[in-house]
């Protein structure tokens, strides 16, 4: 058996990461350690977690893609799925996120909106996909 489990990105501050989810989208914190170096978010089946550099220099000796300092966002989207996509775009604006592209109806229908946080995840809003 194999499922996916876990998506963890490795930002400047944990608990600033953690914060800006609560607090623009309401979704609440399941786990952070005491360190502060790795949370997670109750995001369902499949956790949204996040871990320091610290921790991720540890793991990836050979380096990786800082997505706070890079120029451009990194080409991996976490996307969530809502019924309000414009309301919850809005939310992430006043929670400190960088608009990339605002709302937009696709030509299948679905809503789209695209963001960066403030730790540089590039974060996608989108409608359910319905099967009109």
């Amino acid at each position: 058996m194999i499922q996916f489990g876990y998506s963890i990105t490795y930002v400047d501050d944990v608990k600033d990461a953690i914060e800006f989810f609560e607090n623009a989208f309401g979704i609440q914190r399941r786990f952070i350690h005491e360190a502060g170096d790795y949370a997670e978010l109750d995001t369902g089946q499949t956790t949204l977690a996040f871990a320091s550099h610290t921790l991720g220099e540890a793991n990836l000796p050979l380096g990786y893609m800082n997505a706070s300092t890079s120029t451009k966002p990194l080409g991996n989207e976490t996307v969530f799925v809502t019924d309000d996509v414009h309301k919850t775009h809005a939310s992430a604006l006043q929670n400190g996120a960088n608009e990339i592209q605002p709302p937009t109806e696709k030509p299948w229908g679905q809503t789209v909106s695209y963001l960066r946080t403030p730790s540089g995840i590039l974060l996608a809003l989108c409608s359910p996909v319905t099967d009109d």
